[in-house]
């Protein structure tokens, strides 16, 4: 039997792949600081922890103690330093060393692939995918940046499934550039915009992606409503998007609610659709799933009926409900494409204003970004509207997340509120998140949505159960 240690099991992308190993019967061990810190007895059992026991991962501190002979290779993702005990340790028994992504490729290699890549909408898109086959009863293995929601209801981390079907559907990572590792038998590149890197990096690393998905006879799929990533098509009867043209068309959107729908036209036939999620950029993620599944094997209208059950992605626009009037949504979004769209959906089922919250994460991010977050920003957010009787929409920042480590502190999200109050948007900054949530609450009325929006701080889940009870105390 293999054995593997992953370091930083608790890790949302290392947790994926150690659930999805421990399936195929793989002996899995791994470390976590926060396991650490609970076997010393500081802190009560981290439940991440319970959940990999549970599935039958073997966990340990992070004290080199978990290391042993005989394991067939150390997995560590791009995050852990040379000076990590457990490392350390691997080093002095001369066990192998793997990145994170190099496992992952390994396992793409071993089942039918479909790796879905972009800056924005990887994780709905893959749970997308990886639901539409299941409904078909193609019985898939899937391994994503987030919880599917319907799995963590169950009590699961909700982010693997280790299927006993041939395909498997993988989020594959261009933040760290190890993307250009995989050669999936189905490639998606949904977008390409500023995130992690500069523009130019970002298409060098997908355009090496193409070049592996096409140079092993394999299947590329892109979104050609997005001017970037369209630039990578390997023949429009593969695409995605809204001319007619492409092999899976969507037109006729409409909202509905908190729903969406359109019909989708793939070779002669057209096909209604409604998915249980807001915003137009769920209808390009919904005819990214599709086009994959098409290639799978599944036909149009399962397509359909799979999406229209769809249970949606933790903290991916998740409608927490509506509490005395007001509406509160916890989103992931972090990045400049990302906040826009998610503020988007939210307007379109928003009778009143959109009172956005918006947590940057890290120093040098935040730095890197502040241009375009804040165009972004000025563009979608909305003025007052007579005719309507409504208010203008509304952004609110608490002081960027640190996650430790050196940095240099000579940016705040202030600065964004500052920035944002030049173009004649109302911003307002409150360092300490628990008194902006306050603030937020006092601003808020029947009819208006409260959306949060940050990434990487594992609390975000805690702030948004902590805003959802002062809306029911309110």
């Amino acid at each position: 039997m293999s054995s593997y240690f992953f370091i930083g099991v608790a890790g949302v992308g290392m947790s994926a792949i150690a659930q999805y190993l421990v399936g195929k019967g793989v002996e899995v061990r791994g470390s976590d600081r926060q396991f650490g810190e609970f076997l010393a007895g500081k802190c009560e059992k981290p439940k991440v922890m319970g959940q990999l026991e549970e599935c039958g991962v073997k966990c340990f501190a992070q004290d080199g103690s978990g290391v042993v002979e005989g394991l067939d290779a150390v997995v560590v993702s791009t995050a852990i330093e040379d000076s990590n005990p457990d490392l350390k340790r691997a080093k002095e028994l001369n066990i192998p060393v793997m990145h994170r992504s190099e496992m992952l490729a390994k396992i793409s290699k071993e089942a039918r692939t479909i790796a879905v890549s972009g800056t924005s909408g990887k994780s709905t898109v893959t749970a997308m995918i990886y639901h539409i086959l299941e409904y078909a009863g193609l019985q898939p293995s899937v391994m994503t940046g987030a919880g599917l929601v319907n799995l963590q209801a169950q009590g699961k981390i909700g982010n693997a499934v280790s299927g006993k079907g041939e395909w498997l559907v993988v989020e594959a990572d261009e933040s760290d550039g190890t993307l250009v590792r995989y050669e999936p038998e189905i490639g998606l590149i949904l977008n390409v915009d500023k995130d992690h890197k500069e523009m130019n990096e970002l298409q060098e690393i997908f355009l090496k992606f193409s070049h592996n998905i096409l140079s092993a006879g394999h299947t590329l799929i892109v979104n050609d409503a997005h001017p970037l990533a369209k630039k990578f098509s390997a023949g429009r009867e593969f695409d995605f998007g809204f001319e007619s043209y492409v092999g899976v068309q969507g037109v006729d959107f409409k909202t509905a609610g908190t729903h969406i729908k359109f019909r989708v036209r793939h070779l002669a036939e057209l096909v209604n659709f409604e998915v249980p999620l807001p915003g137009k950029h769920n209808m390009e993620n919904a005819l990214a799933a599709t086009a994959a599944a098409l290639q799978a094997g599944v036909d149009l209208h399962t397509c359909a009926d799979a999406l229209s059950t769809f249970p949606g992605v933790f903290r991916r626009h998740q409608i927490l409900g509506t509490f005395n009037g007001v509406t509160l949504v916890d989103d992931f979004a972090h990045n400049p494409a990302k906040i826009a769209a998610s503020i988007k959906s939210a307007q379109d089922f928003t009778e009143g204003r959109v009172l956005a919250w918006f947590q940057p994460h890290g120093f040098g991010p935040t730095r890197f970004l502040r241009k375009d977050l804040v165009e972004f920003m000025a563009k979608t957010l909305r003025p007052a509207d007579i005719g309507e009787d409504r208010e203008n929409d509304v952004m609110f920042f608490s002081e960027i997340y640190y996650a430790g480590g050196t940095v240099t502190r000579d940016i705040s999200a202030g600065d964004l509120a500052d920035d944002l109050l030049i173009k004649g948007c109302e911003a307002v900054y409150i360092e300490n998140r628990d008194e902006c949530a306050k603030k937020m609450l006092e601003y808020a009325q029947p009819g208006d949505t409260i959306l949060l929006m940050g990434a990487r701080d594992p609390s975000l889940e805690t702030f948004a159960k902590q805003v959802q009870k002062l809306l029911e105390e309110k």
